[in-house]
C-alpha cells in the first residue's frame, strides 16, 4: 500500500464500556456516520486498551464488546462501507505494539498528559504497571497498522497523535535509510522524465528550505501521478521528498472533532462515571422519568417565580433539539413564568424519543440475531489483519526480522 494513497483512510476505536449512551452517539458516532462515506474507515473495539484499567475485572470486557458493536450498527455504522472489528481479534497490534515499543524512549512516555492525570483520577486503582504507561505505544500500533492518514480525535487526544507522529518519524528515521538510500532515490527521480524530475527537486528545495507546506503537497501528488514508478519507489521517494528516509510508516493527521459537551440529566457533562446518561436503547418511559426529574433553575421554586434558562440544565438541551419557535417559547414562558418546568421538558422527551426510536427498534433486531453481529466483526477483523499484515511485513523486513 503506497503511503500516499492510504492517507485516505480513517482509523478509529473506543474502549470497551458497554451498552452507549447520548453522549457518545453525539460526540464520536455521528462523526462516524459521516465519514465512513468519505473514507475507509476502520472503527474498532479497543477491548485491549480497556484492561489497561481494568485488568482485574474481565467480566466488563466481556459483556462490553458485544454490546457496544450492537448500537453502532443501530446508530447506523455500515459495515458495507466501514470495517467494523475487535482489537483483540487482530494479532498484528499487539505484534506491532512490541516492535515499536524497542524505539519508544521511556521519557516519551512518562511525559505524556494523560499518564499522570489518569494516575491522580483513578487513584483507587493500581496503575504502576507496564501496559497502563506503554499504552500510547499500543495507540500508536492501532493507527499505524492501517497507514492511516486521519485520526478522529478530541482536543484532549491530540499529545497521543503527536505522540504517534514522533513515533513513525523515529522509526522512519532509523530503519527508513538503507545502504545507497540517496543514489537510489536520484536514480527514481531521473525516472520521472526531465520536466517532472525538476519540478520535484524545486519542489523538495521549497519545502525543507522553507517549511513550505504547499509545496510538499504538491510534490505529493507529482509522485501520485508518475505511473512509471512502483510502490517501492515511491515510498522511497515520499521519504526523500520530506528530507528523511523511506517513509515505512507515514504520519497521521489529527481530524479534530468538535467537542461534545452533551449534558446529562444532572448538567454536567454525560458520563457514566457521573451516573447522569441516557442509554441509547432506554425505554421512552424511562426517558420520561429521568428528564421529568433533570434539576432546574434554583430560583423557580413556585410555578409563579421568574426563572433563568441560562442557569437551567434542559435549557442546553432545548439547545441541541429545539427549533427556534420552541426556543423563543422557552425563553419568553420561563422568564415571565408563563410556563412550568415540567411544561418546558415535555418537548426534550418528546425529541429525545424521536431520535432515538430507530435506533431502539434496530438494536433489538440485532440483539436477536446475535449471528448478525459476530459475522459483521469476523468479516471487519479479516479485512483488518489483512491491511494490517502489510504494514507488519515491511516492519519486520526494516528491523531484520526474519519472516
Amino acid at each position: 500500500m503506497s503511503s500516499i494513497s492510504s492517507q485516505q483512510r480513517v482509523v478509529s476505536g473506543m474502549r470497551a464500556s458497554g451498552k452507549l449512551h447520548l453522549g457518545h452517539y453525539h460526540g464520536v458516532i455521528k462523526n462516524w456516520l459521516e465519514l465512513q462515506h468519505h473514507y475507509e474507515c476502520f472503527f474498532f473495539v479497543a477491548d485491549w486498551h480497556g484492561l489497561t484499567t481494568h485488568y482485574e475485572d474481565p467480566a466488563i470486557l466481556k459483556a462490553s464488546v458485544y454490546d457496544m458493536v450492537i448500537d453502532w450498527l443501530a446508530c447506523g455504522v455500515n459495515p458495507g462501507t466501514a470495517n467494523i472489528f475487535i482489537q483483540s481479534q487482530v494479532l498484528q497490534h499487539a505484534e506491532l505494539h512490541l516492535a515499536l515499543s524497542m524505539i519508544s524512549p521511556l521519557g516519551w512516555l512518562e511525559r505524556m498528559p494523560t499518564y499522570k492525570d489518569q494516575q491522580e483520577k483513578l487513584k483507587e486503582k493500581d496503575l504502576a504497571t507496564y501496559g497502563f504507561l506503554g499504552y500510547p505505544v499500543l495507540m500508536s500500533a492501532d493507527v499505524l497498522a492501517y497507514r492511516a492518514g486521519y485520526v478522529p480525535v478530541g482536543e484532549d487526544q491530540m499529545p497521543h497523535i503527536e505522540f504517534t507522529r514522533e513515533l513513525a518519524r523515529r522509526f522512519n528515521h532509523i530503519y527508513g535509510r538503507e545502504p545507497g538510500y540517496e543514489e537510489r532515490a536520484e536514480q527514481d527521480i531521473k525516472k520521472m522524465g526531465k520536466k517532472n524530475a525538476k519540478s520535484f527537486q524545486n519542489l523538495r528545495r521549497q519545502y525543507l528550505e522553507q517549511g513550505d507546506k504547499h509545496a510538499l503537497e504538491m510534490g505529493q501528488a507529482l509522485l501520485e501521478a508518475q505511473a512509471n514508478l512502483n510502490t517501492e519507489s515511491k515510498e522511497l521517494l515520499a521519504g526523500y521528498l520530506e528530507g528523511g528516509g523511506k517513509i515505512i510508516l507515514p504520519e497521521p493527521e489529527a481530524m479534530l472533532t468538535p467537542q461534545s459537551k452533551y449534558p446529562g440529566i444532572d448538567g454536567q457533562k454525560m458520563s457514566k462515571s457521573y451516573g447522569n446518561t441516557i442509554s441509547l436503547r432506554e425505554t421512552p418511559e424511562e426517558v420520561e422519568r429521568k428528564i421529568r426529574t433533570m434539576p432546574t433553575d434554583p430560583a423557580r421554586v413556585r410555578l409563579s417565580d421568574p426563572g433563568n434558562p441560562d442557569k437551567c440544565p434542559v435549557w442546553q438541551l432545548h439547545q441541541i433539539y429545539s427549533p427556534e419557535d420552541v426556543k423563543d417559547w422557552v425563553q419568553t414562558g420561563c422568564r415571565q413564568a408563563s410556563i412550568g418546568c415540567l411544561d418546558c421538558k415535555k418537548p426534550i422527551c418528546d425529541a429525545i424519543n424521536r431520535e432515538l426510536a430507530p435506533i431502539r427498534e434496530k438494536a433489538a433486531e440485532l440483539v436477536a440475531k446475535p449471528h448478525i453481529v459476530k459475522s459483521v466483526l469476523a468479516e471487519g477483523a479479516e479485512k483488518a489483519r489483512e491491511v494490517a499484515e502489510e504494514t507488519l511485513d515491511d516492519v519486520k523486513s526494516a528491523m531484520g526480522i526474519v519472516a
